[in-house]
């Protein structure tokens, strides 16, 4: 080792320590500490998480290339985004706002980001490796042994262990999930009175099962189930289909076993299978759409060439707008990225996307139509306008003269104002006037305009403190806390709506079941598992889903970043609505091992 490569390695050393020290020092404002410092200043532990900081930074300075100066700023940009969140979120969950004048905060967020970024890299690095360590020996992989009879009836095997599983889970918790707007959906095919608040599709779907059944057996609680068995059907012909897709990608049995395993019992998504609400259905089609554009990505002329596989993209991708409205947004911003990225075969490209969005305004007009559904509603896409006032009216209530007052009265009346929830905001919207705002929108915009200029970090914090649990991995979803339902009330968690709605009551035929599935909707039972409790986090699956996505575009794997780019652009659009729950993103739940296995395995991935 010549002098200068000495030098080199004492300023690599002495950078380690500058870093592992201040991330040390800073680590604190990532804690919710609830201002008692001492419990981590005053600890040994904060000696090891020092040791250990300065042997991960020492071993990254010295293991990575540090001219590849687009690989840091990919994963600056990555670290930056999440140490901001942690930072902001940290004070959103114990205080309930972000506090911008907190000098704290400012002097941790580069520090912080600096230290997660050289960790970062260094994992990149490590992934790069093994990629290219089976890539070099991909030519020696044996001669598979002859399929076994399991093996050689795949599908169907999984399919009917998926439905055991899941079905001893609906006997336990017999009907099923009746909640989150269950019972609205059914009134309106009881009552034939339609709205277009939810999509008309899944109103037919689950309140026709219902009544189709009760009409014939008399039983509600019927009706239901026979909903839920429906939709197991689909959801597990969904899964089956992605771990055959993947085993088809070679794929190995190591990631592809565990994920059968994985959905058959992990709970969120045996909890969402037997839900009535229309995420399921939703995020079953989103999936199969990213395994069909994954396809497209991968062997682009052989997708345009089959009819079967463009078929298939249209109807996934109907369907997933058919079942949530957000869906409409997302797959809207992805037709110029598609029509670009696919530019040889454009046309057909542009003929596809035309054929999904012709039919879907075909199939929802024609449906709101035929069944006189009405639509007067505003409140839905002016959730985060709305939270923004009223925040600002309840702690800044001087910010508003007399004639602010008396126009923002016009569209929230006081008794709305006072009910103002910083996470959750059906009970301000909820009393939204909709005929004063459709009759002049302008005047209430520039109201909203103008008190946003006179405390813009009132809308900041009223818009980060009712969707943060989207970002914030140490959440705990608590948003319908002391909301009383038809059979208990909220208390301290409302991970999951462990419900049935009237005209269905819960008839268990497995109690001990039934009540392991009431703790984990409305306990933070998991929440106090190490490690685990990420499992259940949707802002800590968030970033496992950002990290591979900023992996795969630092690889340039650009066929991946497409079809992912849409479950960004989903999550993206719940960051502006009512709250945050995991039914919203449960994405990342569905795609979980499809994540995993891109991120393991990705030379099984190859653009051919």
């Amino acid at each position: 080792m010549n002098g200068n490569e000495i030098k080199i390695k004492l300023k690599l050393n002495l950078i380690a320590i500058v870093v592992a020290t201040a991330g040390t020092l800073c680590f604190p404002q990532l804690l919710n500490l609830k201002g008692n410092t001492l419990v981590f200043s005053n600890s040994i532990i904060s000696v090891f998480l020092w040791l250990l900081c300065l042997y991960a930074v020492n071993l990254s300075l010295h293991t990575i290339d540090l001219k590849d100066m687009r690989g840091w700023k990919i994963a600056g940009a990555f670290s930056l985004f999440f140490t901001t969140a942690m930072l902001f979120g940290v004070r959103l969950e114990a205080e309930g706002n972000v506090d911008f004048k907190d000098w704290r905060l400012w002097i941790s967020l580069p520090v912080l980001t600096c230290l997660f970024m050289i960790l970062v890299r260094k994992f990149w690095n490590f992934l790069s490796k093994m990629e290219e360590r089976k890539e070099s020996i991909a030519a020696h992989i044996k001669v598979p042994k002859a399929p076994t009879f399991l093996e050689k009836h795949a599908r169907a095997v999984m399919f009917v262990f998926l439905i055991l599983c899941w079905s001893t889970v609906l006997l336990a918790v017999y009907p099923g999930f009746f909640v989150y707007d269950a019972q609205d959906e059914y009134l309106q095919v009881a009552s034939r009175n339609f709205t277009t608040h939810h999509p008309l599709v899944h109103v037919l779907m689950l309140g026709g099962i219902i009544c189709a059944v009760h009409k014939v057996t008399d039983s509600y609680n019927l009706g239901i189930a026979c909903y839920m068995i429906v939709q197991m059907f689909l959801v597990a012909g969904c899964f089956t289909y992605l771990i055959l897709w993947l085993r088809r990608k070679k794929v190995s049995k190591a990631v592809c076993l565990p994920a059968l395993i994985y959905f058959a019992i992990f709970p969120v998504i045996v909890m969402f299978t037997l839900c009535s609400a229309k995420d399921a259905i939703f995020t079953a089609a989103l999936l199969l759409l990213l395994l069909v554009m994954l396809d497209m990505g991968i062997s682009e002329d052989a997708f345009f060439a089959s009819k079967t596989g463009m078929a298939f993209f249209v109807l996934s991708a109907l369907t997933m707008l058919l079942f949530r409205k957000n869906g409409i947004y997302a797959f809207a911003v992805m037709v110029p990225v598609l029509l670009l990225y696919h530019k040889r075969h454009r046309k057909k490209m542009g003929f596809l996307l035309a054929v999904v969005f012709v039919s879907y305004f075909l199939i929802s007009g024609t449906l709101a139509f035929v069944l006189h559904a009405h639509s007067e509603e505003n409140q839905e896409i002016l959730t985060v306008p709305i939270q923004q006032l009223a925040r600002t009216y309840k702690f800044n209530k001087e910010s508003f003269d007399a004639e602010d007052i008396a126009v923002l009265h016009e569209i929230l009346p006081e008794e709305a104002l006072v009910l103002y929830n910083p996470k959750l905001s059906d009970p301000v919207k909820f009393h939204f006037n909709n005929q004063a705002y459709a009759a002049d929108r302008s005047r209430y915009a520039k109201l909203w305009i103008k008190i946003g200029l006179r405390k813009p970090l009132s809308y900041i914090n009223a818009w980060l403190v009712n969707s943060y649990g989207f970002w914030y991995p140490d959440t705990i979803i608590d948003v319908y806390s002391g909301n009383t339902v038809f059979t208990f009330t909220y208390q301290d968690s409302s991970y999951f709506g462990y419900e049935v709605e009237l005209p269905g009551v819960r008839d268990s035929k497995i109690p001990w079941l039934d009540e392991m599935y009431r703790r984990l909707s409305l306990e933070v039972e998991q929440e106090k598992i190490p490690i685990v409790s990420m499992l259940y986090s949707p802002g800590g699956l968030f970033w496992c889903f950002l990290f591979v996505f900023c992996y795969i575009f630092y690889r340039k794997k650009y066929h991946i970043v497409v079809p992912y780019l849409l479950v960004l652009l989903v999550w993206l659009t719940v960051l502006l609505g009512p709250t945050y729950l995991p039914r919203y993103v449960l994405i990342f739940w569905f795609g979980l091992p499809l994540f995993a296995a891109v991120m393991l395995e990705e030379e099984k991935f190859v653009k051919l």
